[in-house]
């Protein structure tokens, strides 16, 4: 059983450890893809930290991570 990332918000963290991910990535290929400009404003709690890790990850090109992810072969 996978464990919850409560305190969590780092996306390399989340997916090496095991941890319960829900898949954005198809978010964040269309949010690249789509705009040149984007303001990410959400309220306190709501993941900004994680998808912008998340968003870091695919820039750096760490692409082991992603496997079974959206974005994995795109």
């Amino acid at each position: 059983m996978k464990k919850l990332p409560i305190g969590i918000h780092t996306f390399s963290e989340i997916i090496t450890d095991n941890y319960v991910y829900i898949d954005k990535t198809q978010e964040a290929y269309q949010l690249l893809n789509t705009y040149k400009y984007v303001f990410l404003s959400r309220p306190r709690r709501f993941g900004k930290s994680l998808f912008l890790t998340t968003l870091q990850a695919i820039f750096e090109g760490k692409k082991e991570l992603f496997k079974g992810l959206y974005i994995y072969d795109k």
